[in-house]
């Protein structure tokens, strides 16, 4: 097993005791909690007579149902409006503080942690959202989980644990133009499959990882779950402590940052860490990378072949053939140029301010192709306020996008945002499992947003390096 990496440190300092199951008991630092997945676990609260026990470390926001055209109230989904209302009431009777709607603070939860500067360094923070890995850009230890194990750690503020592996993925050298974070994290995935990672949580490092902003690290946290890791982090640098810097917790209390900030320093690796396992990506080879199947390991690079089934390991076959057939591509094919029907700019991936100005500049001057539905949602309302000073929302409405209020929208589709029938969808989200945006014939292709701009503008799959004012994150 690992010795002497941040995951190993952060985890002994929260271990409560060792379980009769073998299990570790873990102290939570930040318990982030939405509508889908906590009011069953309330319910079992009042069935025990039992309170929440951390009111203060427990934050509440909604994303998943929300609308994100109309948000009058009541909702018109009256499934949404009943987990709307049930939200609300849990966390008025319990005191916990609620990035409502009608706050200006609300947003995907991945979003609204670090931008409030809930999420930091050396913090465990669990939420029943597979992608809170998402935190870990910040150094912390970030797990997603189950609805029982929600109920625990609002009773007691604790939650049992197996410790996994730890595995080392060092991205090396620059990445080129028009590679982003997002083709970082789908080459890792491409390579390693979706259950590589089972077992283990992932440290992320390399030259490439230091020169990114907190966005992309962001964004390649938040997938670590798609590769089958457990959790996956960076350790904090300086570009981790001035965006928690700049902060509204902390610029109102510039005497905890300075407090915190040498803790924050002393949560690293050591150099003579062990680590489970070790892989290493040259940066300068990669480039935009699409997924030609139905899960986020069936990528390739945008000009490169779809592979054939029988090339591929035969436990992989069956399902090769199934995605093929489903998202109609043949082998030797490329998905550049493939047509697409849809093209959506969100979700807890990439729905942050620097990628929604990544995708304005490739946008910007132009038209979205007539027989493309486009759509914006930025990843909170802060975001979304801050675009709109900067003139984005203008931009993307001139080429023809429609933009949208804040939340999960199409990525999930469990709100008024979805596929319909077998449209094909050029998508910034983390997941295209068949029927994951709202229809079970539609088809999802991943890639980074100005790839989506590029979609939007061209009607099908475009390398994005071929357009004007391509950039890097």
């Amino acid at each position: 097993m690992s010795e002497g990496t941040l995951y190993d440190e952060v985890w002994e300092r929260h271990r409560v005791t060792t379980l009769p199951t073998g299990q570790d008991q873990l102290f939570v630092g930040l318990h982030l909690i939405h509508e889908v997945t906590s009011p069953q676990a309330f319910g079992m609260l009042r069935e025990r007579d039992l309170e929440v026990a951390y009111p203060g470390l427990t934050h509440a926001t909604v994303d998943h149902i929300v609308p994100t055209a109309d948000q009058d109230r009541p909702y018109a989904d009256d499934a949404a409006e009943e987990m709307m209302a049930e939200l609300e009431a849990n966390v008025r009777e319990a005191g916990i503080e609620f990035s409502h709607p009608d706050s200006g603070d609300q947003g995907i939860v991945h979003v609204i942690g670090p931008e409030q500067g809930l999420t930091q360094p050396g913090k465990t923070i669990v939420c029943g959202d597979s992608h809170t890995s998402t935190h870990g850009a910040f150094g912390a230890l970030a797990f997603g989980i189950g609805t029982s194990q929600i109920r625990d750690v609002l009773a007691t503020g604790t939650v049992a644990m197996e410790k996994r592996r730890v595995r080392k993925i060092r991205v090396d050298g620059e990445l080129g133009a028009g590679v982003e974070a997002k083709d970082v994290v789908l080459e890792i995935v491409r390579r390693l499959g979706t259950e590589g990672g089972v077992g283990y949580v992932y440290e992320y490092a390399g030259e490439a990882i230091d020169n990114l902003g907190m966005e992309g690290r962001m964004s390649i946290c938040n997938m670590s779950i798609e590769g089958g890791a457990r959790a996956g982090y960076v350790e904090p640098d300086e570009t981790t402590y001035e965006w928690l810097r700049e902060t509204d917790y902390f610029r109102a209390r510039p005497e905890k940052f300075d407090e915190l900030k040498p803790y924050w320093e002393s949560i690293r690796s050591d150099d003579d860490a062990e680590y489970d396992d070790v892989v290493t990506i040259d940066a300068t080879e990669l480039v935009p990378v699409v997924t030609w199947g139905t899960t986020p390991a069936q990528g390739v690079g945008v000009t490169e072949p779809i592979p054939a089934p029988e090339a591929l390991p035969e436990d992989k076959q069956d399902t090769a053939r199934r995605a093929q057939e489903h998202m109609r591509v043949e082998p030797g094919e490329t998905m550049d140029g493939y047509p697409v029907d849809v093209a959506f700019l969100g979700s807890c991936t990439n729905a942050r301010l620097p990628d929604l100005r990544r995708a304005a500049r490739i946008v910007e001057g132009r038209e979205v192709h007539p027989d493309v539905r486009a759509l914006v949602v930025p990843g909170s309302q802060r975001v979304q306020r801050a675009a709109e000073a900067e003139g984005l929302r203008e931009i993307f409405e001139d080429a023809g996008f429609d933009w949208r209020n804040a939340g999960c929208s199409m990525c999930l589709g469990m709100n008024e945002d979805q596929l319909e029938g077998d449209e094909a969808c050029a998508s910034s989200s983390n997941r295209n499992f068949v029927g994951r945006q709202g229809s079970k014939d539609g088809r999802t292709v991943l890639m980074n947003p100005q790839m989506v701009a590029a979609a939007a503008v061209s009607g099908e799959v475009t390398d994005v390096r071929e357009l004007q004012e391509v950039t890097t994150v």
